[in-house]
């Protein structure tokens, strides 16, 4: 094969199947909604560990689906083959919360989206998506799950310090016990009637409690 059937071959006008405009705009939309994405997963971010990366994943899986797709559009023979080698791939990492994917598939039908030309559907699709996460997410329950955890000398005290606790609190539910000798320790689930938690300091006081922790938990409660 000379130089010259090389110029000639059928992969270089490819090139011109989509213009450099329209590549450049692609991109440059993805770029900008994936990082409007990012900033929606910040904002509504409820974890124990913040990842960054995860951040930066959205923006750049918005910017490689527009690409790859474009691709695909420009050619039905590529197409069909992007298919069979897309196919084969697999990935291994775990996706810890369940809001995360819905992050991941949102930046994957953005990409798709643009690639497809419909620029409206992605912005506004994009900005409700992002309103509607704002809202749900962020909205805090007016009873908020708390653990106490309480350690007591017997019997007679455990009896007392649930008795004060039915007063204080709208729920307390008893998750485990463990019983040594001369000691007892409690794992409760209390709801708080409000924001004042000075009754622990008052729980700590009676006679035959030893501590009281109390703890507020985040996560899904099934019970």
């Amino acid at each position: 094969m000379t130089f010259q059937d090389i110029f000639k071959s059928s992969f270089l006008e490819n090139i011109s199947s989509i213009s450099l405009l329209d590549m450049a705009m692609a991109l440059t939309l993805a770029f900008g909604i994936g990082l409007f994405i990012f900033l929606i997963y910040q904002k509504t971010y409820q974890g124990v560990m913040y990842s960054s990366s995860f951040g930066v994943t959205l923006i750049a899986l918005t910017m490689i689906t527009t690409l790859v797709i474009l691709a695909v559009t420009s050619n039905i023979v590529l197409s069909l083959g992007m298919v069979g080698a897309l196919s084969i791939v697999r990935f291994r990492t775990a996706v810890k919360e369940p809001l995360d994917l819905a992050f991941l598939f949102w930046s994957i039908a953005v990409g798709i989206v643009l690639a497809a030309g419909l620029i409206p559907l992605a912005v506004i699709g994009s900005v409700i998506i992002g309103l509607v996460l704002l809202i749900f997410v962020n909205r805090k329950s007016h009873v908020e799950p708390y653990i106490l955890v309480l350690q007591c000398d017997g019997q007679e005290s455990e009896w007392q310090a649930k008795s004060y606790l039915d007063t204080e609190t709208c729920r307390c539910v008893v998750k485990s016990k463990t019983v040594l000798k001369g000691s007892i320790e409690l794992n409760l689930d209390v709801r708080l009637k409000s924001s004042d938690t000075n009754f622990i300091n008052v729980l700590s006081e009676l006679p035959g409690v030893r501590s009281a922790v109390l703890v507020r938990y985040n996560g899904d409660y099934m019970g």
